[in-house]
């Protein structure tokens, strides 16, 4: 019996120097835990403000849009206009292609029967008459 009590004595005294010894960083503790519940109480407020600057920035860039829309759609008939101002010059500028290679070919099948019957010159000597003739006339 009396090593059960010593035994005892001896658990006593190592549960009172752990004791001693935990007292520090359980204290430690207790004061992180306490700042972070200071933390967390100003977390709903925190995010309520940047929901609300959030819904706000949002609003502004969806007026932001509605004037943008807006705008465009009164821009809209200017860029049909310059569309078609576009695909306008575009048919003219296709029938003056056309119209040169109709000239080019009229101009290499004559080219091509004055080599045949020899009347390069007097083509040249023609051409040479009538810019004189013009000039002359000036």
């Amino acid at each position: 019996m009396i090593w059960i009590g010593i035994g005892l004595i001896i658990i006593g005294v190592a549960f009172i120097g752990l004791v001693v010894f935990l007292i520090k960083p359980l204290n430690k503790l207790a004061s992180v835990l306490n700042s972070l519940q200071k933390t967390t109480d100003k977390l709903p407020k925190t995010v309520d403000d940047v929901t609300s600057q959030t819904t706000e920035a949002i609003g502004t860039g969806i007026d932001t849009l509605h004037q943008v829309n807006s705008q465009v759609k009164h821009l809209n008939p200017i860029f049909q206009i310059v569309g078609d101002a576009g695909h306008a010059a575009n048919q003219l500028s296709s029938k003056m292609v056309d119209a040169v290679e109709d000239m080019k070919q009229n101009t290499q099948q004559a080219n091509d029967f004055a080599t045949r019957k020899n009347l390069e010159g007097l083509y040249g000597a023609l051409t040479l008459g009538f810019f004189l003739f013009q000039k002359a006339r000036k």
